[in-house]
């Protein structure tokens, strides 16, 4: 057995405090376990449900059983609670995060308009800017970031927090980094929430000028508390020129407004299709509604981005800012640049 298998046995050895008869790794209160070569052993832990004195003994019987592990020299835990105040839940984020200068959200309404690949393509364009990026794959549920990078592999513990991977001159940090690829991640929102905001404000991010946040899509709970904790500087609303997606387009720049998070800009997705064999050009999801939507609203249209399948071969292969969309995206991170003052 590995030393991680090791430390998930010795972690099914801790009984939970709230359910009679049950460890805290089949009640899911674990999850995120990196193994350092120098024995270093990460993890969160969720503490959901207790007071400050029975988490602080929870940590405490973690620590013992995970450092009683043969090849495991130091232990080191995040935790998580699926509460949103009282004794033993994390302080609120008053202020910008120290060493970042700027916070970028991503956001669409709705899953599927290629959000991601925006937020990925954006941070490099910003890097290619001159600017130190970082990018935070906040989505916890359908982490694709590692992917869209090409980073394979493990996120790197070193004193206890979180190493963010280096690809394309950036510095990027996902729970696809730490959980297995082949599992779904099974957590409740405030627990999830919780977890990211400690992505940001424990990991060794050094100076940036501008962390990107590649936002779960909805506008839910998560989606939310992010708003409210992290206090980004602005928000990119990605959407398609479809009906459907503009109307969840308006429901995220909506909820940006009630958490005064300024809307910087809408981005087409999707944005016509040019046939590379006939030379047709087609307009499958239609064209030009995302670029009304922001005049209606009253924000900056940022760009259109059409269907292109170098753009997607060069996402499945974790080739950023290739093919002629760099263009198109270089232009929207100027623009996104100019808007937040760097």
């Amino acid at each position: 057995m590995s030393v991680k298998d090791d430390v998930t046995a010795a972690l099914s050895a801790v009984a939970d405090p709230l359910e009679a008869g049950r460890d805290i790794v089949a009640v899911g209160r674990t999850a995120g376990i990196v193994v350092k070569n120098d024995g270093t052993v990460g993890l969160v832990l969720a503490v959901d449900g207790l007071d400050k004195a029975a988490a602080e003994r929870l940590q405490a019987a973690v620590e013992v059983a995970v450092g009683r592990v043969a090849g495991v020299a130091q232990v080191r835990i995040i935790l998580t609670a699926d509460r949103a105040s009282g004794e033993g839940a994390p302080a609120p984020t008053q202020s910008a995060v120290p060493g970042i200068r700027k916070l970028i959200a991503v956001a669409s309404g709705k899953g599927g308009v290629g959000k991601s690949t925006v937020a990925v393509n954006l941070a490099v364009a910003l890097a290619r800017q001159g600017l130190a990026v970082g990018l935070l794959d906040a989505d916890i549920y359908g982490p694709s970031v590692p992917t869209l990078l090409g980073i394979e592999g493990r996120a790197a513990l070193s004193d206890g927090r979180l190493q963010p991977a280096a690809a394309h001159g950036i510095k990027a940090l996902s729970m696809g980094m730490m959980t297995d690829p082949k599992k779904a991640i099974i957590w409740r929102g405030p627990m999830a929430s919780s977890a990211l905001v400690q992505m940001v404000e424990k990991a060794d991010w050094g100076v940036l000028d501008v962390l990107v946040v590649d936002m779960p899509p909805g506008t839910g709970d998560i989606q939310l508390t992010l708003a409210q904790k992290l206090k980004p500087d602005g928000a990119v609303i990605v959407s398609t020129p479809q009906d459907l997606a503009l109307i969840d387009a308006r429901r995220a720049t909506a909820m940006f407004g009630e958490v005064n998070v300024p809307v910087l800009g809408i981005i087409e997705n999707m944005s016509g299709y040019l046939c590379p064999h006939c030379g047709e050009a087609s307009e499958p999801f239609g064209h030009g509604g995302a670029e009304a939507e922001a005049k209606a609203m009253g924000v900056a249209f940022l760009g259109r981005v059409p269907l292109d399948i170098a753009l997607r071969l060069a996402s499945d292969a974790g080739r950023p800012g290739e093919g002629a969309q760099a263009e198109v995206f270089a232009g929207v991170a100027r623009a996104v640049a100019g808007s937040v003052g760097l």
